[in-house]
């Protein structure tokens, strides 16, 4: 090797010696650089986010509850903030660069605004919590908080940013191919499989047998030996219904599976009512379930209080989903089975001489699919005696002569998707804890968050009613 070729390759080793210095140099400084305040759409966007989640709810909540809240609702405005920021940036107008001097008063503010959102957000859930009787939240509330708002945010920032992460490798032409293709099969295969999956769930839980119920052995109630309605076919409502604390009253149930389509289960529920004696009772009260099939027992026992006993309560089920799931996908199955079991028990009274009075009831979908029997007002109170409605969804029940029980706390009363933009029509309800101000689209999501747990909050509060559905019902 000549003497040029020998000081070509010193000079080369030196230079990628060098390289490896500065780079090493550079990847030290960047390792150990302090630590700056966050960009100023992500303090938006986080802050803004979890000051919306904890505005006052209806309901008092749990730790893990109001995190989850927190965690979803500062997620996607953050989601949102990332969104308007890259579209700045491709528009030249970068706030981060341009006020850069901004970022760290807007995280002190933010961070403060945000102790003082949680203070206040402590000081609802206690005046919640009084009103209900429940205890006061504990000293590490706000603890536990926290830490389940950063692992709900860690875990879903991570997603998204592997998603992101992915599309960049695809590339933006193949990685929207690749997510239609991915859309389109989860719509025809994942969404159907899952559909499917927790139908046969609900279905399987509707077959079980609870071994804590017992048959009834009077011949009135369905399900008993007497019965055309076997025990089995009444569904997991249906033998809480029949089976409950014992009362006078006379509790026909007919299930979805005791007859294979609706007008043979409500010729059953009249042949049901004929053996029964429910006929001659001096009052009958068809009662219509909620989407899963339940009639709550606090308003049979409210029925046998207000008729001394003398009394027929009548329930037909339309479906065995949660009412949640049959309100979105098969409300008019309530709507439906409610309207042709009214019109079969109201043409079978017509025909006879010592008439029952005539009353309709309804919890929750079931006052939903009530309220449907009616074409009008004047009709209502033609053609019954009285009608009572308990949490009518968006608190729709106010039609006619009806008897309308709607607690200002229960989310079900105030859940309506106009909620977004216009509050609710609360008029009729009883105030039974405090009111928090309607706020447009944050109202709808606290509202629906707190809908999950309707039914955990004491009794006389949320969604849950007491014998007074049956000692309200009005007379003829």
């Amino acid at each position: 090797m000549t003497a040029k070729g020998v000081g070509s390759v010193v000079t080369a080793k030196g230079m990628a010696r060098t390289t490896i210095r500065r780079r090493a140099t550079i990847a030290l400084r960047y390792a150990v650089r302090p630590v700056g305040p966050p960009r100023i759409g992500t303090t938006l966007g986080l802050g803004i986010g979890t000051l919306a989640s904890l505005t006052p709810g209806l309901l008092p909540r749990t730790p893990s509850a109001q995190a989850v809240v927190t965690g979803l609702v500062a997620t996607a405005t953050f989601g949102i903030a990332g969104v308007v920021g890259f579209l700045s940036r491709r528009l030249g107008c970068d706030i981060n660069q341009r006020h850069s001097w901004a970022r760290l008063p807007l995280t002190i503010a933010t961070s403060v605004l945000v102790v003082g959102a949680a203070a206040n957000a402590g000081h609802w859930q206690n005046r919640l919590r009084a009103a209900m009787g429940t205890p006061q939240i504990e000293a590490g509330y706000w603890v536990r908080w926290a830490l389940g708002v950063a692992l709900i945010i860690g875990l879903l920032t991570g997603i998204i940013r592997s998603i992101a992460w992915a599309l960049g490798k695809l590339g933006w032409a193949r990685g929207v191919s690749s997510a239609l293709v991915a859309a389109v099969l989860l719509s025809l295969v994942g969404i159907p499989a899952v559909v499917g999956w927790r139908e046969a769930a609900y279905a399987s839980a509707n077959a079980e047998l609870d071994p804590t119920l017992v048959q009834p052995v009077s011949h009135a109630g369905s399900g008993s030996a007497g019965s055309a309605v076997s025990w089995s076919s009444l569904g997991a409502e249906g033998r809480k219904f029949v089976s409950g604390v014992p009362v006078r009253a006379v509790r026909v149930y007919v299930g979805v599976a005791s007859a294979p389509d609706l007008d043979s289960r409500v010729a059953l529920a009249i042949r049901e009512l004929e053996r029964s004696g429910g006929f001659d009772r001096s009052n009958l009260v068809v009662a219509v379930p909620t989407g899963s099939g339940w009639i709550d027992a606090n308003a049979v026992a409210g029925f046998d209080q207000r008729f001394d006993g003398d009394v027929a309560v009548v329930g037909l089920q339309y479906s065995y989903l949660p009412s949640w799931a049959t309100f979105v996908f098969g409300r008019d199955d309530a709507v439906t089975a409610a309207r042709t079991l009214f019109t079969a028990v109201e043409k079978h009274l017509r025909g006879l001489t010592n008439k029952p009075k005539l009353y309709l009831y309804g919890q929750s979908l079931g006052a939903l699919g009530g309220n449907a029997v009616f074409a009008d007002d004047a009709e209502q109170d033609s053609r019954t005696c009285a009608v009572l409605w308990a949490g009518p969804p968006a608190n729709s029940g106010h039609r006619g002569s009806a008897t309308v029980l709607a607690n200002s706390s229960d989310p079900v009363v105030h859940w309506s998707p106009a909620q977004l933009w216009r509050a609710p029509d609360l008029s009729g309800t009883r105030v039974d804890a405090p009111v928090p101000q309607w706020l447009p689209v944050v109202a709808f999501v606290q509202t629906t968050a707190d809908l999950l747990a309707a039914l955990n909050a004491p009794p006389g509060h949320g969604h849950r009613y007491g014998t007074d559905q049956g000692t309200a019902m009005g007379t003829c």
